[in-house]
C-alpha cells in the first residue's frame, strides 16, 4: 500500500494536505440511479455476498463524484448472518432478527465468526484494490452496542427500551452479549484489513441514545476491545449519531479519527477531543437546498474543521435517498478547490 498520495490517510495522521479529503457515508447507494438499476432484482444481503456487485457498487460514486475515498459496500449485519444469526434486511424496515437475544442462553448460542465465512468480502476488496489507484478504500463494521440493539430489539427501535432494560436489569447478559459481538466485529474488520483496506470505520449509530456514564460503563470497554484489538497500522474512524456529549469517551475507545454528526460544530468537537483528527459534518438535508446554501454551509464546515489537527470532509450522517447526485459531484469539486 502506497499511502503517500492518499489524502484521507494523510489527513487522518494530521499531515499537510492540499485540500480536505472528501467522501460521503452512504455514497454508494440509493441516491444513484445506476445503483438502483443494479439492485433492482437483487436483495441487499445477496448483493453484499457477491464480490462482483460489491466491487461495482463501491466504485460507482468514485467514478461519478471523484471522491477521495471509497467505502466498501456492505451492511453492519453481514457478519452477524455469517455467524449464524437468522436475520434479514426488510425493505422499508431494516434488519429484522428472527429470534431476539435477551438471555444468557441466547448469547451462548451465538457462535464466533470464522474469517472464511466472509471470504467474499476479502475477494471484493482484492477486486477493488486493482481499480482504485490513489483512492483510499475504507472498510467498516457496526459497533457492539448498535449490533446488540438490533439483536435485543429484534429490529430497528426509536427508544431502545428492550436494549436498555437488558443493559440495566441483566448486566451480566449484556456484557456477555457485547463481548461476543466485539469478537465478531473485530474478526470482520481484521478480514478487511488483511485484505488491504486503507482505513476502517466503526459505526455506533445508536450510541447517542445513552448518557456518558452509561456509555462508559456499558459500551466503551467493548468498542475499545474492537479498535485496540485490531492488528495493522490502518487509521480507525469512530462515528455515532447524537454523540456530542460522548465524543471524549468515543475518542478514548481507540479512534484515530472521530466522526461528528451535524449537531456539533467541528471547532467545538476539536476542543472536546484535542489531538484527534475529525470527520464530518455537513447536515445531509443541506444537499436538498439551493446551491448557494450548500456552498455557504460547506465552507463553514471547512473553516470549523481547520481547528482540528486533520479534517476529512463528510456529511454528518448518510446521503439521503432523495439527494440529487449532481449536488454531491458539485460539492466534491468545491471541496477540492476551496
Amino acid at each position: 500500500m502506497n499511502d503517500t498520495t492518499k489524502l484521507l490517510l494523510r489527513a487522518a495522521r494530521g499531515d499537510a494536505v492540499p485540500h480536505a479529503p472528501v467522501w460521503f457515508m452512504r455514497q454508494a447507494g440509493r441516491s444513484l440511479p445506476e445503483y438502483r438499476e443494479l439492485r433492482a432484482a437483487v436483495g441487499m444481503l445477496e448483493s453484499c455476498r457477491r464480490p462482483d456487485l460489491v466491487c461495482e457498487i463501491t466504485l460507482q460514486p468514485v467514478r461519478r463524484h471523484k471522491v477521495d475515498a471509497a467505502i466498501l459496500f456492505s451492511d453492519i449485519v453481514v457478519p452477524l448472518q455469517a455467524a449464524g444469526i437468522d436475520l434479514d434486511i426488510v425493505a422499508g424496515t431494516g434488519p429484522v432478527v428472527a429470534e431476539p437475544v435477551r438471555t444468557m442462553a441466547g448469547v451462548e448460542a451465538i457462535r464466533p465468526l470464522e474469517g472464511e465465512s466472509v471470504g467474499f468480502v476479502a475477494e471484493a476488496i482484492r477486486l477493488l484494490l486493482a481499480e482504485l489507484g490513489d483512492t483510499a478504500l475504507i472498510g467498516f463494521a457496526g459497533a457492539p452496542f448498535t449490533l446488540a440493539s438490533y439483536l435485543v430489539e429484534g429490529g430497528p427501535s426509536k427508544h431502545h427500551t428492550k436494549t436498555k432494560a437488558l443493559m440495566y436489569g441483566a448486566p451480566d447478559v449484556w456484557h456477555a452479549l457485547c463481548d461476543r459481538l466485539a469478537g465478531i466485529t473485530r474478526t470482520f474488520l481484521q478480514v478487511q484489513v488483511d485484505a488491504g483496506v486503507d482505513a476502517v470505520q466503526l459505526f455506533d449509530s445508536w450510541a447517542g441514545a445513552l448518557s456518558e456514564a452509561d456509555y462508559r460503563r456499558y459500551v466503551l470497554p467493548h468498542s475499545r476491545a474492537v479498535l485496540t484489538g485490531l492488528r495493522g497500522p490502518v487509521p480507525r474512524i469512530h462515528f455515532g449519531v447524537g454523540t456530542a456529549e460522548l465524543l471524549p469517551a468515543m475518542a478514548e475507545a481507540g479512534a484515530d479519527v472521530v466522526g461528528v454528526d451535524w449537531r456539533t460544530p467541528l471547532d467545538v468537537a476539536a476542543a472536546r477531543v484535542p489531538g484527534k483528527a475529525l470527520q464530518g459534518n455537513l447536515d445531509p438535508c443541506v444537499l436538498l437546498a439551493p446551491w448557494e446554501v450548500v456552498e455557504q454551509e460547506a465552507r463553514r464546515v471547512l473553516g470549523e474543521g481547520a481547528k482540528a489537527p486533520g479534517h476529512i470532509f463528510n456529511l454528518g450522517h448518510g446521503v439521503l435517498p432523495e439527494t440529487d447526485p449532481d449536488a454531491l459531484t458539485r460539492l466534491v469539486e468545491l471541496i477540492h478547490t476551496a
